[in-house]
């Protein structure tokens, strides 16, 4: 049993997660809430803040466009191989320990992507920004665990969903404020440096306010399999984002090929290691038909919103002119459809519509993707964009909101931590797998990154985000129609 902390860090008598809860006041257990969606924030942000700052780093830094995909990628990767990791270590060596760890990781590794003289030294504060993301943001969802009583839970999770939808407003928002303010002409810079100050802040918070707390079975951490799935990941993202720019030497088609065979070395790593409860996956997850099918999904869908994303953001400053933040302003429409969709519609709709909600869902994001094709094609006013945008997000709404319940409909409680963790992975992997396949086909398509270049590049891109979305729209067919999540 974990022994409680009082504020300030002082060890005090064992508690158990439910006396923990208890003990805390209603004040304070408002403000330990403040905390940890700050994080949660901070890691969401930065994630899409990024994009819109893309170009501006490229010319000052003299970046390649290999260096440009790593910057969206290589955070994503770094996040997908440690999340269930991060959480593992959570539950053996406490959540407020591994929080604050976490935090002082991605408010230092924030100073150093600020800072960085090259695109290499960028890239690889970027990936180590990932890491410590992942060892922070597992934590969350666990103190609110500790923090809550069970009849509490829902209310402070559904927190979460509206910050998503802020989130991905604020973002591109608050990139291109930054980057047309030019403050103390640190141009991109401060879209990094203003995690120093928030990350102080919320380190002193957390030491004042967080509970400690950690799993009463502990539990292992996977080495083995956490290197077996990095090796695998870095043998695909390795050739995707570095060949093209290297002219596909031999050790890319060699990284390639050494792919399936680390994948298929993981996959009986993860069999041997569940009989003893201490694999990074369980594999029993798999025969679940609806997990399987629903990650898939999740894959593929992540793909082509962050490819359509990254592809678009580029577009819009080099192919049309725009500023970055004309750039960032333009995407408001799309988050703020997607947000309504999520929240105000496809939590409702779902249980009644079943499966032709996704389904619709893919459709309207077609017919937006399509419209936003058109007036990139007849380079059409800013306003149109916003308005295929708005269509485009709800689509995006109405397919990203149902994905996770469906996924973990009938996933059994006992497996329920390890199958969040597993579908949050991959959905960072589809984010990456985006970047890499949909940029590096528009890279190659844009010679010279000049204004008829690009635009000719987005629309020949387009037809790969079509097949990806498509292919999410076959999958929605092909899951079991009697999920318990449409059982009333």
């Amino acid at each position: 049993m974990a022994s409680a902390a009082s504020p300030g860090g002082k060890r005090g008598p064992a508690l158990s997660a439910i006396d923990q809860a208890a003990a805390l006041t209603p004040k304070r257990r408002q403000m330990a809430l403040v905390v940890v969606a700050g994080a949660f924030m901070m890691d969401l942000i930065d994630l899409t803040i990024v994009n819109v700052a893309l170009p501006s780093i490229q010319r000052d830094l003299s970046a390649d466009t290999a260096q440009m995909q790593w910057l969206v990628a290589g955070y994503a990767v770094a996040f997908a191989i440690l999340l269930i990791t991060g959480g593992r270590l959570g539950d053996t060596h406490g959540y407020r320990r591994l929080f604050m760890i976490g935090m002082a990781g991605f408010t230092l590794t924030s100073l150093l992507c600020g800072l960085s003289v090259s695109g290499p030294m960028l890239v690889v504060a970027r990936l180590a920004q990932g890491a410590t993301a992942a060892l922070m943001l597992p934590q969350v969802m666990s103190l609110i665990q500790v923090m809550y009583p069970p009849a509490e839970r829902i209310a402070a999770l559904s927190v979460f969903g509206v910050l998503g939808g802020v989130a991905a407003v604020l973002g591109p928002v608050i990139g291109g404020l930054l980057i047309e303010a030019n403050l103390f002409g640190l141009g991109w810079r401060p879209i990094f440096l203003i995690n120093g100050p928030l990350g102080l802040i919320g380190l002193y918070a957390a030491w004042r306010l967080l509970p400690s707390g950690r799993s009463p079975h502990g539990g292992g951490v996977d080495l083995p399999g956490t290197a077996l799935i990095a090796a695998t990941l870095l043998a695909l993202m390795l050739p995707l984002l570095q060949g093209r720019e290297a002219g596909w030497p031999l050790w890319c088609l060699i990284l390639l090929a050494c792919a399936p065979l680390l994948a298929l070395l993981f996959i009986r790593h993860i069999r041997i290691r569940a009989g003893a409860g201490t694999g990074l996956v369980d594999p029993v997850l798999f025969v679940n038909r609806g997990f399987s099918i629903g990650l898939g999904m999740s894959l593929c869908f992540q793909a082509t919103t962050a490819g359509l994303l990254f592809i678009l953001t580029l577009t819009l400053q080099y192919g049309l002119g725009c500023t970055p933040l004309e750039t960032a302003l333009v995407h408001v429409p799309y988050a703020l459809g997607a947000s309504v969709a999520i929240g105000g519609v496809a939590r409702r709709a779902l249980p009644r519509m079943g499966l032709r909600l996704p389904l619709l869902g893919v459709a309207v994001m077609l017919s937006g993707m399509l419209a936003l094709a058109a007036l990139i094609w007849g380079q059409g006013g800013l306003v149109l964009v916003g308005i295929a945008l708005l269509i485009t997000g709800i689509g995006m709404g109405l397919v990203g909101g149902p994905t996770g319940p469906i996924t973990l409909s009938d996933v059994e409680l006992i497996h329920a931590g390890s199958a969040s963790g597993t579908l949050k992975a991959v959905q960072q992997l589809g984010a990456a797998s985006g970047a890499a396949l949909i940029g590096g086909t528009y890279f190659t398509l844009a010679q010279g990154l000049t204004a008829e270049a690009a635009r000719n590049a987005f629309l020949a891109t387009m037809p790969l985000l079509v097949l990806l979305l498509m292919m999410v729209g076959f999958l929605i067919t092909r899951l079991p129609r009697d999920l318990r999540l449409f059982k009333k």
